[in-house]
C-alpha cells in the first residue's frame, strides 16, 4: 500500500481534498478500486495528519430482483474499524427491466450519482470518496474527445451545491496496474460484478485502445495526462500549474512556456495577472 499511499496524498495535496473535521462517505462497490481506496483512507486517517472520519456506503443495483451478499465487504470493513451501510435499491429492475435501456450505463450511472448523493447526506457525511483513479481520467478524457467531440473530463474535486456535499477522488494519481497489486496484497476478497453488461461497454473498448497506444508508443498515457494537466482541463492542473495570462497570444498558445510552477508564478507574476487554475474546488 505504501505507493498507494503516496499517489493519495498527492492528491489530497494537490487538490485539497480533506480538511480536519471532514466526514466521509466512500462509495464502496465490492471492486478493487473502491476497497482499495478505503484502505488506503484509513491508512492515511492513522499517519495523524489530518482528523477526519470515514463511513463506507454501498449501493445494492439488486440486478434482477436480487440482493448482493456483501458479508465479505461487511468483514473487511470490521476489521478495518469503518462503519459500513448497505442501501438496497431497484436501479437495477429499473434500467434493466422496467425500461430495457438498449444503452443502460448513463441511466444507471446518474441514478447511482443521485443515490449515493442522498446517502452521503443521510449519513451526516459532507463529502463522498469515491475509487476512480488516473486510467479512469484517461479514459473518460479520450470517450469525451472521440464519441462527444468535446475536449473534457469529471474533476478530482467537486462542490455540489444543490446537496451541499464535496466529490472527492483520492485516487486521481494512482495507476490502475498499482491499484491492483495492492488489492492483491491487501484485499482479501473482491466481489465481481454482476452487471449484465459488465466488460462490453465503451469505456472497455476505450480501455483496449489505451492498452494498445501503449503498446505502441509507450509513454502514450504519461502525455495524455501531461496535457491535461497543463491545460487544466476540469481542474486537473490542481495547484501545481498556474497560467500566465498575459502569455495567452497566438505565439506563445500551447507552449510549455505559458506555464508555469506555482512558486515561480508567486515571485515573479503580479497581481490580477495569474488565477487558480484549481477549478474543481
Amino acid at each position: 500500500m505504501q505507493k498507494i499511499l503516496g499517489y493519495l496524498r498527492r492528491a489530497v495535496d494537490e487538490f485539497d481534498l480533506i480538511q480536519n473535521g471532514d466526514r466521509i462517505a466512500v462509495g464502496i462497490s465490492g471492486g478493487k478500486d473502491s476497497l482499495v481506496l478505503l484502505r488506503a483512507l484509513r491508512d492515511f486517517q492513522r499517519f495523524g495528519l489530518l482528523d477526519y472520519e470515514l463511513v463506507a456506503v454501498t449501493l445494492d443495483l439488486q440486478f434482477e430482483g436480487v440482493a448482493t451478499d456483501y458479508s465479505p465487504i461487511e468483514e473487511f470493513c470490521a476489521t478495518l474499524g469503518v462503519p459500513y451501510h448497505i442501501l438496497r435499491t431497484q436501479i437495477g429492475t429499473i434500467v434493466f427491466e422496467s425500461r430495457k435501456e438498449t444503452h443502460p450505463c448513463s441511466l444507471c450511472a446518474k441514478m447511482r450519482r443521485g443515490a449515493l448523493h442522498d446517502a452521503t447526506r443521510d449519513l451526516g457525511c459532507n463529502k463522498l470518496a469515491l475509487g476512480h483513479h488516473n486510467d479512469d481520467a484517461l479514459e473518460t478524457f479520450l470517450m469525451n474527445l472521440f464519441i462527444e467531440g468535446r475536449i473534457g473530463c469529471y474533476a478530482p474535486k467537486s462542490y455540489l451545491s444543490r446537496k451541499d456535499i464535496t466529490m472527492i477522488r483520492p485516487l486521481s494519481f494512482a495507476p490502475e496496474r498499482e491499484i491492483r497489486r495492492a488489492a492483491k496484497a491487501n484485499i482479501p476478497e473482491i466481489l465481481r460484478s454482476r452487471c449484465p453488461v459488465d466488460g462490453h461497454t465503451k469505456r472497455e473498448e476505450m480501455k483496449d485502445f489505451v492498452r494498445q497506444q501503449e503498446r505502441e508508443n509507450p509513454g502514450f498515457k504519461t502525455r495524455v495526462f501531461g496535457a491535461m494537466r497543463r491545460a487544466n482541463v476540469d481542474g486537473w492542473g490542481g495547484k501545481t500549474y498556474y497560467r500566465n495570462l498575459s502569455a495567452d497570444d497566438p505565439e506563445t498558445n500551447g507552449k510549455a512556456s505559458r506555464f508555469y510552477i506555482m512558486d515561480a508564478m508567486r515571485k515573479n507574476d503580479t497581481a490580477g495577472e495569474t488565477q487558480n487554475a484549481d477549478s474543481g474546488n
